[in-house]
């Protein structure tokens, strides 16, 4: 069974930069979309970015255009996502989260167990 493993999250200030990885193990197929989902607190878990390994297709929510960008190293089976510009309502805690056999990331088949980020006013 796929397992992920997120780290990078930590305070920062409004306007600051962080990189959150996600580390995959374990897994038998190369074909699979992984991406980042974020619960923010009082509110439902949401989908934030996603990247195919089939095609290297992303996408990331309205709120994170401009400001996000999601990567891929096969070497290392590590996606990672770059945050900048980092505003309040980025405050929550990203999960890393993988589908198999797609190239879209919603209904994920294996989560990691997540990473907090607090972005400090």
């Amino acid at each position: 069974e796929m397992q992920l493993v997120e780290s990078g999250g930590g305070l920062v200030p409004v306007g600051g930069s962080l990189r959150l990885s996600c580390t995959a193990s374990r897994f038998t197929t190369d074909d699979y979309a992984i991406g980042w989902f974020r619960q923010a607190p009082g509110k439902e878990r949401e989908g934030v970015s996603c990247i195919s390994r089939a095609d290297g297709s992303t996408w990331y929510t309205d709120s994170l255009k401009g400001r996000a960008t999601i990567s891929n190293d096969d070497a290392k089976h590590t996606m990672y996502l770059q945050l900048t510009a980092l505003k309040p309502e980025d405050t929550g805690v990203y999960y890393c989260a993988a589908r198999l056999r797609a190239d879209y990331c919603t209904d994920p088949n294996y989560w990691g167990k997540g990473t907090l980020v607090t972005v400090s006013s």
